[in-house]
């Protein structure tokens, strides 16, 4: 597997090995030892999540607060969707800075995003399915969000060909300076 640091050096793209010929193809989505190895620590996930979603459809930007904060590590199995994650730990250089990524089916990339980080994702293709694993158990009072188009984050989301479709809590979560916030 091959892992690349993005702009955010404790978000990691992680990229399996395909074996791949004329029938098909075989990888191993994830392996706990190599997993641990890659990421420097050992991470427990507890609860794995699907989601499908249209074009243009926009989920986040999402975390969970202490104490049910939880990492993810995502993937796309069908489509495509650009991921993007925004660092909300007051204590790290890079608060408030964000890093994006496509993911597909065709590019079989992952992203492990720690405890402390908004996510969201745009979806680019007819329909996505979204795989993500988390380290803690979804606890709704403990949900933070992040308006996606705030303008001080100024998130290069990607034209999907259609207008942004969001939920109601999504278009009306806070500007990044009024959300909660890590340590």
């Amino acid at each position: 597997m091959k892992v690349t640091p993005t702009a955010l050096p404790e978000v990691l793209v992680i990229e399996p090995k395909v074996f791949g010929d004329e029938r098909g193809f075989f990888m191993e989505s994830f392996n706990q030892r190599a997993f641990n190895e890659a990421v420097g620590y050992e991470v427990n996930f507890l609860q794995d999540n699907h989601s499908r979603s249209a074009r243009g459809v926009l989920r986040g930007l999402h975390y969970q607060l202490p104490p049910h904060a939880q990492g993810k590590l995502v993937r796309v199995v069908s489509g495509a969707v650009f991921d993007v994650v925004v660092d909300m730990r007051r204590s790290s250089p890079n608060f408030g800075r964000w890093a994006g990524e496509e993911l597909s089916a065709a590019n079989h990339k992952q992203l492990w995003i720690p405890p402390g980080f908004a996510h969201g994702f745009l979806v680019l293709s007819d329909t996505a399915d979204f795989l993500y694993k988390t380290t803690d158990y979804y606890a709704p009072q403990a949900e933070g969000s992040v308006r996606w188009n705030d303008p001080n984050l100024a998130i290069a989301w990607p034209d999907a060909g259609v207008v942004p479709q969001l939920s109601a809590k999504d278009v009306s979560a806070p500007i990044f300076s009024q959300a909660e916030t890590f340590a």
